[in-house]
Protein backbone atom coordinates (compact mmCIF):
# COMPACT_ATOMS: atom_id res chain seq x y z
CA UNK A 1 0.00 0.00 0.00
CA UNK A 2 1.39 3.40 -1.02
CA UNK A 3 0.39 6.58 0.81
CA UNK A 4 0.30 9.82 -1.17
CA UNK A 5 2.12 12.53 0.77
CA UNK A 6 2.44 15.17 -1.95
CA UNK A 7 0.92 15.97 -5.35
CA UNK A 8 2.63 18.05 -8.05
CA UNK A 9 0.83 19.02 -11.29
CA UNK A 10 2.76 17.69 -14.31
CA UNK A 11 0.54 19.00 -17.07
CA UNK A 12 -0.76 16.76 -19.85
CA UNK A 13 1.21 13.53 -20.29
CA UNK A 14 0.67 10.10 -21.77
CA UNK A 15 -0.38 7.57 -19.12
CA UNK A 16 -0.68 3.78 -19.04
CA UNK A 17 -3.18 1.72 -17.08
CA UNK A 18 -1.37 -1.19 -15.40
CA UNK A 19 -2.28 -3.98 -13.03
CA UNK A 20 -0.02 -4.95 -10.14
CA UNK A 21 0.19 -8.13 -8.10
CA UNK A 22 -1.76 -6.68 -5.18
CA UNK A 23 -4.67 -6.07 -7.61
CA UNK A 24 -4.44 -2.35 -6.90
CA UNK A 25 -4.72 -0.19 -10.01
CA UNK A 26 -2.31 2.65 -10.67
CA UNK A 27 -1.28 4.88 -13.55
CA UNK A 28 2.29 4.84 -14.88
CA UNK A 29 3.58 8.10 -16.31
CA UNK A 30 5.93 8.08 -19.32
CA UNK A 31 8.86 9.06 -17.09
CA UNK A 32 8.41 5.93 -15.01
CA UNK A 33 6.69 7.56 -12.02
CA UNK A 34 3.60 5.91 -10.60
CA UNK A 35 0.52 8.01 -9.76
CA UNK A 36 -0.87 5.99 -6.86
CA UNK A 37 -4.46 5.52 -5.80
CA UNK A 38 -5.95 6.50 -9.18
CA UNK A 39 -9.17 4.89 -10.35
CA UNK A 40 -9.01 2.50 -13.26
CA UNK A 41 -11.09 2.45 -16.42
CA UNK A 42 -13.61 -0.04 -15.08
CA UNK A 43 -14.50 2.44 -12.34
CA UNK A 44 -15.22 5.14 -14.94
CA UNK A 45 -17.23 2.65 -16.99
CA UNK A 46 -19.40 1.82 -13.97
CA UNK A 47 -20.06 5.51 -13.32
CA UNK A 48 -20.91 6.04 -16.96
CA UNK A 49 -23.38 3.16 -16.94
CA UNK A 50 -25.08 4.42 -13.77
CA UNK A 51 -25.31 7.88 -15.34
CA UNK A 52 -26.97 6.38 -18.41
CA UNK A 53 -29.47 4.45 -16.26
CA UNK A 54 -30.47 7.46 -14.16
CA UNK A 55 -30.74 9.72 -17.22
CA UNK A 56 -33.01 7.13 -18.87
CA UNK A 57 -35.23 6.86 -15.79
CA UNK A 58 -35.46 10.63 -15.39
CA UNK A 59 -36.39 11.06 -19.06
CA UNK A 60 -38.97 8.24 -19.29
CA UNK A 61 -40.26 7.98 -15.70
CA UNK A 62 -39.73 11.50 -14.29
CA UNK A 63 -42.38 11.33 -11.54
CA UNK A 64 -41.21 7.94 -10.24
CA UNK A 65 -37.56 8.98 -10.51
CA UNK A 66 -38.01 12.25 -8.60
CA UNK A 67 -40.14 10.56 -5.93
CA UNK A 68 -37.38 7.99 -5.36
CA UNK A 69 -34.68 10.68 -5.38
CA UNK A 70 -36.47 12.82 -2.77
CA UNK A 71 -37.16 9.76 -0.59
CA UNK A 72 -33.50 8.69 -0.74
CA UNK A 73 -32.43 12.16 0.43
CA UNK A 74 -35.32 12.83 2.83
CA UNK A 75 -32.90 13.32 5.72
CA UNK A 76 -31.22 16.29 4.00
CA UNK A 77 -33.62 19.25 3.93
CA UNK A 78 -31.42 21.33 1.61
CA UNK A 79 -31.40 18.58 -1.00
CA UNK A 80 -35.13 17.91 -0.61
CA UNK A 81 -35.89 21.60 -1.12
CA UNK A 82 -33.66 21.69 -4.19
CA UNK A 83 -35.26 18.57 -5.69
CA UNK A 84 -38.78 19.88 -5.05
CA UNK A 85 -37.76 23.04 -6.92
CA UNK A 86 -36.52 20.80 -9.74
CA UNK A 87 -39.94 19.14 -9.79
CA UNK A 88 -41.58 22.52 -10.28
CA UNK A 89 -39.27 23.15 -13.23
CA UNK A 90 -40.33 19.76 -14.67
CA UNK A 91 -44.03 20.63 -14.16
CA UNK A 92 -44.33 17.96 -11.48
CA UNK A 93 -46.47 19.11 -8.56
CA UNK A 94 -45.42 17.96 -5.09
CA UNK A 95 -48.54 17.62 -2.94
CA UNK A 96 -48.56 18.19 0.84
CA UNK A 97 -48.87 15.17 3.16
CA UNK A 98 -52.36 13.67 3.43
CA UNK A 99 -53.51 11.57 6.37
CA UNK A 100 -55.85 9.67 4.02
CA UNK A 101 -53.40 9.00 1.16
CA UNK A 102 -49.75 9.40 2.14
CA UNK A 103 -47.53 6.43 2.80
CA UNK A 104 -44.21 6.38 4.58
CA UNK A 105 -42.20 7.67 1.61
CA UNK A 106 -42.75 10.13 -1.22
CA UNK A 107 -45.11 8.39 -3.64
CA UNK A 108 -45.90 8.90 -7.36
CA UNK A 109 -49.56 9.78 -8.02
CA UNK A 110 -50.16 10.00 -11.77
CA UNK A 111 -48.23 13.16 -12.79
CA UNK A 112 -47.75 14.35 -9.19
CA UNK A 113 -45.76 13.32 -6.10
CA UNK A 114 -47.40 12.86 -2.71
CA UNK A 115 -45.37 13.90 0.32
CA UNK A 116 -44.47 11.02 2.63
CA UNK A 117 -45.48 11.07 6.32
CA UNK A 118 -41.90 10.22 7.32
CA UNK A 119 -40.95 13.74 6.25
CA UNK A 120 -43.17 15.35 8.91
CA UNK A 121 -41.37 16.39 12.08
CA UNK A 122 -42.45 14.91 15.42
CA UNK A 123 -44.34 12.05 13.73
CA UNK A 124 -42.59 8.77 14.54
CA UNK A 125 -42.61 5.55 12.58
CA UNK A 126 -44.93 3.92 15.13
CA UNK A 127 -47.54 6.62 14.55
CA UNK A 128 -47.20 6.35 10.75
CA UNK A 129 -47.59 2.57 10.80
CA UNK A 130 -50.64 2.85 13.07
CA UNK A 131 -52.24 5.43 10.75
CA UNK A 132 -51.67 3.31 7.63
CA UNK A 133 -52.86 0.10 9.35
CA UNK A 134 -56.07 1.75 10.59
CA UNK A 135 -56.70 3.30 7.18
CA UNK A 136 -56.29 -0.06 5.43
CA UNK A 137 -58.54 -1.82 7.92
CA UNK A 138 -61.32 0.71 8.49
CA UNK A 139 -61.06 3.17 5.61
CA UNK A 140 -60.56 6.93 5.44
CA UNK A 141 -60.47 9.16 8.49
CA UNK A 142 -63.53 11.38 8.40
CA UNK A 143 -62.77 13.87 11.16
CA UNK A 144 -60.29 14.80 13.86
CA UNK A 145 -62.31 12.88 16.51
CA UNK A 146 -62.34 9.84 14.21
CA UNK A 147 -58.55 9.98 13.89
CA UNK A 148 -57.94 10.44 17.62
CA UNK A 149 -60.43 7.73 18.52
CA UNK A 150 -58.97 5.13 16.15
CA UNK A 151 -55.26 5.69 16.83
CA UNK A 152 -53.80 4.97 20.26
CA UNK A 153 -52.65 8.19 21.91
CA UNK A 154 -49.41 6.48 22.92
CA UNK A 155 -48.54 6.14 19.23
CA UNK A 156 -49.98 9.41 17.98
CA UNK A 157 -49.55 12.04 20.66
CA UNK A 158 -50.71 15.64 20.77
CA UNK A 159 -47.42 17.03 19.45
CA UNK A 160 -47.53 14.74 16.43
CA UNK A 161 -51.15 15.72 15.77
CA UNK A 162 -50.20 19.41 15.87
CA UNK A 163 -47.51 18.76 13.25
CA UNK A 164 -49.95 16.88 11.03
CA UNK A 165 -52.44 19.75 11.26
CA UNK A 166 -49.93 22.49 10.52
CA UNK A 167 -48.29 20.74 7.56
CA UNK A 168 -51.67 20.23 5.87
CA UNK A 169 -51.97 16.47 6.38
CA UNK A 170 -55.52 16.93 7.72
CA UNK A 171 -56.69 19.30 4.98
CA UNK A 172 -58.71 16.46 3.42
CA UNK A 173 -60.70 16.37 6.68
CA UNK A 174 -60.99 20.12 7.29
CA UNK A 175 -59.30 22.95 5.37
CA UNK A 176 -59.39 25.24 8.43
CA UNK A 177 -56.11 24.39 10.16
CA UNK A 178 -56.66 26.97 12.87
CA UNK A 179 -60.01 25.42 13.80
CA UNK A 180 -58.44 21.95 13.93
CA UNK A 181 -55.71 23.26 16.21
CA UNK A 182 -58.25 24.88 18.54
CA UNK A 183 -60.30 21.66 18.63
CA UNK A 184 -57.26 19.46 19.23
CA UNK A 185 -56.83 19.68 23.01
CA UNK A 186 -60.54 19.10 23.63
CA UNK A 187 -60.66 16.16 21.23
CA UNK A 188 -57.50 14.55 22.61
CA UNK A 189 -58.90 14.62 26.16
CA UNK A 190 -62.19 13.22 24.88
CA UNK A 191 -60.44 10.39 22.99
CA UNK A 192 -58.30 9.50 26.01
CA UNK A 193 -61.42 9.30 28.18
CA UNK A 194 -63.08 6.96 25.65
CA UNK A 195 -59.97 4.79 25.51
CA UNK A 196 -59.98 4.42 29.31
CA UNK A 197 -63.67 3.47 29.25
CA UNK A 198 -63.00 0.78 26.65
CA UNK A 199 -60.13 -0.63 28.69
CA UNK A 200 -62.34 -0.84 31.77
CA UNK A 201 -65.10 -2.51 29.74
CA UNK A 202 -67.62 0.27 30.42
CA UNK A 203 -68.27 2.14 27.18
CA UNK A 204 -70.53 5.16 27.16
CA UNK A 205 -74.28 5.42 26.61
CA UNK A 206 -73.96 6.69 23.03
CA UNK A 207 -71.67 3.78 22.07
CA UNK A 208 -74.21 1.30 23.44
CA UNK A 209 -77.13 2.94 21.64
CA UNK A 210 -75.13 3.15 18.44
CA UNK A 211 -74.43 -0.58 18.22
CA UNK A 212 -71.95 -0.89 21.01
CA UNK A 213 -68.33 -1.49 21.78
CA UNK A 214 -65.19 -1.59 19.80
CA UNK A 215 -66.84 -2.85 16.60
CA UNK A 216 -68.59 0.47 16.00
CA UNK A 217 -65.82 2.88 14.90
CA UNK A 218 -68.25 5.74 14.24
CA UNK A 219 -70.30 5.24 17.39
CA UNK A 220 -70.29 8.23 19.71
CA UNK A 221 -68.20 10.55 17.48
CA UNK A 222 -71.03 13.06 17.58
CA UNK A 223 -70.27 13.54 21.29
CA UNK A 224 -66.80 14.89 20.56
CA UNK A 225 -66.34 18.46 21.84
CA UNK A 226 -65.59 21.36 19.50
CA UNK A 227 -64.04 24.75 20.16
CA UNK A 228 -65.85 27.97 19.20
CA UNK A 229 -65.53 28.73 15.44
CA UNK A 230 -62.39 30.65 14.38
CA UNK A 231 -61.09 31.98 11.08
CA UNK A 232 -58.25 30.08 9.43
CA UNK A 233 -54.68 31.34 9.83
CA UNK A 234 -53.65 34.23 7.59
CA UNK A 235 -51.75 33.02 4.54
CA UNK A 236 -48.30 34.02 5.83
CA UNK A 237 -48.88 32.41 9.25
CA UNK A 238 -50.20 29.27 7.59
CA UNK A 239 -47.05 29.01 5.49
CA UNK A 240 -44.79 29.79 8.46
CA UNK A 241 -46.26 26.94 10.51
CA UNK A 242 -46.02 24.62 7.50
CA UNK A 243 -42.36 25.40 7.09
CA UNK A 244 -41.73 24.97 10.82
CA UNK A 245 -42.99 21.38 10.58
CA UNK A 246 -41.58 20.34 7.20
CA UNK A 247 -38.45 22.49 7.05
CA UNK A 248 -39.59 24.23 3.87
CA UNK A 249 -42.74 25.45 2.13
CA UNK A 250 -44.75 22.86 0.21
CA UNK A 251 -48.31 24.03 -0.50
CA UNK A 252 -47.11 27.46 -1.60
CA UNK A 253 -44.12 29.80 -1.31
CA UNK A 254 -43.96 33.59 -0.84
CA UNK A 255 -41.78 33.79 -3.97
CA UNK A 256 -43.73 31.33 -6.10
CA UNK A 257 -46.04 33.92 -7.66
CA UNK A 258 -43.10 35.86 -9.12
CA UNK A 259 -40.92 32.86 -10.00
CA UNK A 260 -41.29 33.16 -13.76
CA UNK A 261 -41.16 36.95 -14.01
CA UNK A 262 -38.13 37.22 -11.71
CA UNK A 263 -35.87 34.87 -13.68
CA UNK A 264 -34.80 37.54 -16.12
CA UNK A 265 -33.84 39.90 -13.27
CA UNK A 266 -32.03 37.35 -11.14
CA UNK A 267 -31.41 34.10 -13.02
CA UNK A 268 -29.36 32.43 -10.29
CA UNK A 269 -30.90 30.12 -7.69
CA UNK A 270 -29.63 29.77 -4.13
CA UNK A 271 -29.61 26.00 -4.59
CA UNK A 272 -26.58 26.34 -6.90
CA UNK A 273 -25.15 29.63 -5.64
CA UNK A 274 -21.76 27.98 -5.02
CA UNK A 275 -21.27 27.87 -8.81
CA UNK A 276 -21.04 31.68 -8.76
CA UNK A 277 -18.25 31.94 -6.16
CA UNK A 278 -16.20 35.16 -6.40
CA UNK A 279 -18.68 36.66 -8.87
CA UNK A 280 -21.06 39.60 -8.59
CA UNK A 281 -24.66 38.43 -8.88
CA UNK A 282 -28.25 39.37 -8.12
CA UNK A 283 -30.96 37.14 -6.66
CA UNK A 284 -34.62 37.24 -5.66
CA UNK A 285 -34.77 36.07 -2.03
CA UNK A 286 -36.82 36.01 1.12
CA UNK A 287 -35.23 36.81 4.48
CA UNK A 288 -35.82 33.96 6.94
CA UNK A 289 -33.77 35.07 9.96
CA UNK A 290 -31.64 38.07 10.86
CA UNK A 291 -28.85 38.33 13.42
CA UNK A 292 -28.06 41.97 14.19
CA UNK A 293 -24.42 42.64 15.06
CA UNK A 294 -22.50 45.65 16.39
CA UNK A 295 -18.85 45.93 15.40
CA UNK A 296 -16.04 46.91 17.77
CA UNK A 297 -16.30 50.42 16.34
CA UNK A 298 -19.98 50.55 17.25
CA UNK A 299 -21.26 50.24 13.69
CA UNK A 300 -24.40 48.20 12.99
CA UNK A 301 -24.38 45.29 10.53
CA UNK A 302 -26.43 42.14 10.00
CA UNK A 303 -26.06 38.44 9.22
CA UNK A 304 -29.32 37.33 7.56
CA UNK A 305 -30.24 33.99 6.06
CA UNK A 306 -31.79 34.13 2.59
CA UNK A 307 -33.89 31.49 0.88
CA UNK A 308 -35.70 30.94 -2.39
CA UNK A 309 -37.56 27.96 -3.81
CA UNK A 310 -34.32 26.01 -4.25
CA UNK A 311 -32.32 26.52 -1.05
CA UNK A 312 -30.78 28.78 1.57
CA UNK A 313 -27.59 30.76 1.98
CA UNK A 314 -26.09 32.79 4.81
CA UNK A 315 -25.46 36.43 3.95
CA UNK A 316 -23.65 39.37 5.52
CA UNK A 317 -24.50 43.05 5.28
CA UNK A 318 -21.45 45.09 6.28
CA UNK A 319 -21.85 48.50 8.02
CA UNK A 320 -21.47 50.63 4.87
CA UNK A 321 -24.28 48.77 3.07
CA UNK A 322 -26.34 48.33 6.25
CA UNK A 323 -26.50 52.11 6.71
CA UNK A 324 -28.31 52.31 3.34
CA UNK A 325 -30.46 49.17 3.29
CA UNK A 326 -30.62 47.98 6.90
CA UNK A 327 -34.30 48.91 7.16
CA UNK A 328 -35.06 46.32 4.46
CA UNK A 329 -33.27 43.40 6.15
CA UNK A 330 -36.16 42.00 8.20
CA UNK A 331 -37.61 38.49 8.58
CA UNK A 332 -40.12 37.56 5.84
CA UNK A 333 -39.04 40.47 3.63
CA UNK A 334 -38.96 39.66 -0.10
CA UNK A 335 -36.00 41.35 -1.76
CA UNK A 336 -33.91 41.57 -4.86
CA UNK A 337 -30.32 41.67 -3.64
CA UNK A 338 -27.07 42.50 -5.40
CA UNK A 339 -23.69 41.45 -4.14
CA UNK A 340 -20.87 38.94 -4.33
CA UNK A 341 -20.74 35.23 -3.58
CA UNK A 342 -17.82 34.55 -1.25
CA UNK A 343 -16.50 31.03 -0.70
CA UNK A 344 -15.47 30.77 2.96
CA UNK A 345 -14.22 27.18 2.58
CA UNK A 346 -15.18 23.99 0.72
CA UNK A 347 -18.44 23.64 2.66
CA UNK A 348 -19.45 27.24 3.32
CA UNK A 349 -20.69 29.95 0.97
CA UNK A 350 -21.62 33.47 2.04
CA UNK A 351 -23.52 36.12 0.09
CA UNK A 352 -22.00 39.59 0.67
CA UNK A 353 -24.87 42.03 0.17
CA UNK A 354 -24.03 45.36 -1.42
CA UNK A 355 -27.51 46.61 -2.30
CA UNK A 356 -31.13 45.51 -1.94
CA UNK A 357 -34.65 46.56 -2.84
CA UNK A 358 -38.06 45.30 -1.77
CA UNK A 359 -39.60 43.40 -4.68
CA UNK A 360 -42.87 45.29 -4.20
CA UNK A 361 -40.92 48.42 -5.20
CA UNK A 362 -39.08 46.93 -8.18
CA UNK A 363 -39.84 48.75 -11.43
CA UNK A 364 -38.58 47.75 -14.88
CA UNK A 365 -38.19 49.40 -18.25
CA UNK A 366 -39.34 47.10 -21.07
CA UNK A 367 -38.03 47.78 -24.61
CA UNK A 368 -39.56 45.90 -27.55
CA UNK A 369 -37.07 45.14 -30.31
CA UNK A 370 -37.97 43.36 -33.54
CA UNK A 371 -35.20 41.13 -34.95
CA UNK A 372 -34.20 43.62 -37.66
CA UNK A 373 -33.76 46.50 -35.24
CA UNK A 374 -32.00 44.32 -32.66
CA UNK A 375 -29.31 43.33 -35.21
CA UNK A 376 -28.82 46.84 -36.61
CA UNK A 377 -25.51 48.22 -35.29
CA UNK A 378 -26.72 51.79 -35.62
CA UNK A 379 -29.87 51.08 -33.61
CA UNK A 380 -27.82 49.29 -30.98
CA UNK A 381 -25.57 52.34 -30.65
CA UNK A 382 -28.54 54.71 -30.31
CA UNK A 383 -30.14 52.51 -27.66
CA UNK A 384 -26.90 52.22 -25.74
CA UNK A 385 -26.39 56.01 -25.70
CA UNK A 386 -29.88 56.59 -24.29
CA UNK A 387 -29.41 54.02 -21.54
CA UNK A 388 -25.95 55.32 -20.62
CA UNK A 389 -27.36 58.83 -20.32
CA UNK A 390 -30.32 57.64 -18.22
CA UNK A 391 -28.16 55.48 -15.95
CA UNK A 392 -26.81 58.64 -14.26
CA UNK A 393 -23.21 57.50 -13.89
CA UNK A 394 -24.26 53.98 -12.91
CA UNK A 395 -26.19 55.08 -9.82
CA UNK A 396 -29.54 53.80 -11.11
CA UNK A 397 -31.34 50.74 -9.70
CA UNK A 398 -34.09 50.17 -12.28
CA UNK A 399 -33.30 47.29 -14.68
CA UNK A 400 -33.88 47.52 -18.41
CA UNK A 401 -35.35 44.47 -20.14
CA UNK A 402 -35.34 43.86 -23.89
CA UNK A 403 -38.29 41.97 -25.44
CA UNK A 404 -36.81 40.25 -28.48
CA UNK A 405 -38.55 38.50 -31.34
CA UNK A 406 -41.94 38.45 -33.01
CA UNK A 407 -45.18 37.99 -31.02
CA UNK A 408 -45.57 34.39 -29.92
CA UNK A 409 -41.81 33.79 -30.11
CA UNK A 410 -40.56 36.44 -27.74
CA UNK A 411 -37.86 36.14 -25.11
CA UNK A 412 -36.68 38.50 -22.40
CA UNK A 413 -33.06 39.63 -22.05
CA UNK A 414 -31.80 41.83 -19.24
CA UNK A 415 -29.26 44.53 -19.99
CA UNK A 416 -26.17 44.54 -17.75
CA UNK A 417 -26.16 46.25 -14.35
CA UNK A 418 -24.23 49.19 -15.84
CA UNK A 419 -27.43 50.07 -17.73
CA UNK A 420 -29.73 50.24 -14.70
CA UNK A 421 -31.49 53.59 -14.88
CA UNK A 422 -32.52 56.06 -12.23
CA UNK A 423 -36.01 57.07 -13.46
CA UNK A 424 -38.19 54.58 -15.36
CA UNK A 425 -40.64 57.17 -16.69
CA UNK A 426 -37.89 59.47 -17.93
CA UNK A 427 -36.15 56.54 -19.64
CA UNK A 428 -39.35 55.36 -21.32
CA UNK A 429 -40.07 58.88 -22.60
CA UNK A 430 -36.52 59.17 -23.97
CA UNK A 431 -36.81 55.80 -25.71
CA UNK A 432 -40.21 56.62 -27.25
CA UNK A 433 -38.94 59.98 -28.52
CA UNK A 434 -36.05 58.12 -30.18
CA UNK A 435 -38.50 55.80 -31.95
CA UNK A 436 -38.29 52.77 -29.70
CA UNK A 437 -41.30 50.95 -28.29
CA UNK A 438 -40.98 51.03 -24.49
CA UNK A 439 -43.07 50.88 -21.32
CA UNK A 440 -42.69 50.62 -17.55
CA UNK A 441 -43.60 47.49 -15.63
CA UNK A 442 -43.66 46.28 -12.03
CA UNK A 443 -42.26 42.95 -10.85
CA UNK A 444 -45.22 42.54 -8.48
CA UNK A 445 -48.54 43.76 -9.95
CA UNK A 446 -50.32 46.33 -7.80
Amino acid sequence: MVKVIRRTPLGIQSVYDIGVASEDHNFLLDNGLVASNCFNKSHSTAYGYVTYQTAYLKAHYPVEYMAALITANSGDQDKVQRYIASCLGMNIEVLPPDINQSGIDFTPRSDRILFGLSGVRNVGMGAIEAIIASREEKGRFTSLPDLCDRIDGRSLNKRALESLIHCGALDSIDQNRHQLFKDLELVVDWAQSRAKDRLSGQGNLFDLLGGGGDDAPQGGLETAPKAPPVEDYPSQERLRLEKEVLGFYISDHPLKDIRESSRVLAPISLGNVSAYADRSVSAIVMVTTVKNVTTKKGDAMAIPVFEDLTGQVEAVVFPKSYALIGHLIKPDARLIVWGKVDRQDDDRIQFIVEDAEAIEQVRMVMVELDPTKAEDVGEQHRLRNILVEESSNRTGKIPVIAILGAPGHQRLVRFGNQFRVKDDRSTVNALIQAGFSAKTSALVPA
